[in-house]
């Protein structure tokens, strides 16, 4: 844990009392704060409770001996409209922050050139932050990985020099981290997503633009500049005089890090020098694999990691569970869970890198369905579609083959029978749902694992080595 002493002899609010919320709790508590706990769930107020924190009903209270109102990043800041804690903050004039902005303000204090290198994007941030903590980890540092991607930052331990902090941040989280100031910063891609949360799309790369112009003296901001959002950004990095690292998989770069034929090449005033070959890494196959893999190749380049040491690592990548995670083998049949696949842009990335695709698609739809993805339709054998997403898919699918399977369970014995049959020598049986999970899974993480159970329990399945 990462006791937060900034708020010392301080009262300091807390709402939304899941994961996160409890661990700031703790945090703010071990550094001396006393904590007013609240949340809009009363199982979570009683859990608090028994924790041994002050509740209270921040309705009812007087906010003028508060510090702060740290948020769960769940909670809405801003749209589509302000949870009422934060207008009764506002009103208050008390600052507005979360747990990501309490690590920082300790980063400061006690280990200011500790390394700490925080990842967002669109698409890809997951992967990315956990391929680059693998390969720090393969370097030798103290790896502590969290935010975003499963554990919350203040139940790591404290920074450190030696020690590195890995931290995916989704846009809810930089919008309550005011100073973030990573030494890495790593801006992935830009596209729509969370405009319920953001109200415009403009609004949301602004604030993804956050994480990577906040990087600190001496820093580096890693940019994806495959999409306009993110180009524009990069230049403006620029013009603020940040040390800006331009990456692309799509065209060669004269100055940057760019993927070309399966190798990461860095280019330098007119120099040019191979950084990684990538073939042959399953857990890193296809177009949006190697945009994350230049991206992390990039972060340790700016950390001193060496080429042989980032050669290594990548090859000795297990792969992210639910993202493009080879789950099982049967004969010439391939089952991969991409459950994390929850938007078009991300199963665009999966369909892109199969050809003979069995695909279990569908759930709660998103804005614009899979209207996006037809240019793969020619990849597809058969589609078998779940959930609250099947008939509009069916309508979409038009005349590629495709049945409504309604469940998973069924998805998975129909698609895993049809593959065998097909003969086919590169078959894959692919969940990339293209839509979230919350009609059948609480999850995209329960429904991923679901797959991953129905899969290895086919009679001759066997794990991929």
């Amino acid at each position: 844990m990462i006791p937060v002493t900034s708020f010392a002899g301080k009262t300091v609010a807390v709402f939304g009392l899941g994961g996160s919320g409890l661990a700031s709790c703790h945090a703010l508590k071990a550094g001396g704060a006393e904590v007013i706990a609240a949340d809009d769930n009363a199982e979570n107020v009683a859990k608090a409770a028994q924790a041994g924190f002050i509740t209270a009903d921040l309705r009812n209270v007087s906010w003028t001996n508060f510090a702060a109102l740290v948020l769960a990043p769940g909670v809405p800041l801003t749209h589509p409209v302000p949870h009422w804690s934060v207008l009764k903050a506002r009103e208050a004039g008390v600052e507005v922050i979360g747990d990501i902005e309490l690590f920082c303000r300790e980063r400061r204090r006690h280990a200011p050139d500790a390394p700490f290198v925080a990842i967002t994007g669109t698409n890809g941030k997951s992967t990315t932050t956990a391929l680059i903590a693998h390969l720090t980890k393969v370097a030798g540092y103290d790896t502590q990985m969290g935010g975003n991607i499963g554990t919350a930052i203040l139940s790591l331990e404290q920074p450190g020099m030696g020690r590195v902090h890995v931290i995916e941040m989704s846009s809810y989280q930089i919008d309550l981290t005011p100073s973030l100031d990573p030494s890495v910063g790593i801006l992935l891609n830009i596209s729509e997503d969370h405009i319920d949360r953001h109200g415009t799309i403009a609004h949301y790369a602004a604030v993804k633009e956050r994480l990577v112009a906040g990087v600190q003296a001496g820093g580096t901001a890693i940019v994806g500049v495959d999409d306009g959002f993110c180009r524009d950004i990069a230049d403006r990095l620029d013009r603020a005089g940040k040390n800006v690292v331009r990456i692309s998989v799509r065209n060669p770069l004269a100055s940057g890090i760019h993927v070309e034929h399966g190798t990461i090449v860095r280019t330098a005033g007119g120099a040019r020098s191979e950084v990684a070959k990538l073939g042959g890494i399953g857990s890193l196959r296809g177009q949006h694999n190697a945009q994350n893999a230049a991206c992390a190749a990039a972060a340790a380049l700016a950390m001193g990691i060496s080429l042989d040491v980032l050669q290594n690592g990548l090859r000795s990548f297990p792969g992210l569970a639910h993202r493009m995670e080879q789950v099982g083998r049967r004969g010439n049949v391939l089952f991969v869970n991409d459950s994390k696949g929850t938007n078009a842009d991300a199963t665009a990335h999966a369909l892109s890198s199969f050809v003979d695709i069995f695909w279990i698609a569908g759930g709660k739809p998103k804005a614009g369905g899979i209207t996006g993805l037809t240019g793969f339709f020619p990849r597809i054998r058969k589609a078998y579609l779940i959930g609250e997403a099947a008939q509009e898919f069916s309508g979409t699918l038009g005349t590629v083959a495709h049945e409504i399977s309604r469940t998973l369970d069924v998805a998975v014995e129909h698609a895993a029978r049809d593959a065998d049959a097909s003969g086919l020598q590169d078959a894959v049986v692919l969940l990339s749902p293209a839509c979230a999970s919350f009609d059948q899974y609480r999850n995209f993480e329960i429904r991923g694992t679901k797959f991953r159970d129905l899969v290895q329990a086919l009679p001759g399945v066997k794990p991929v080595v």
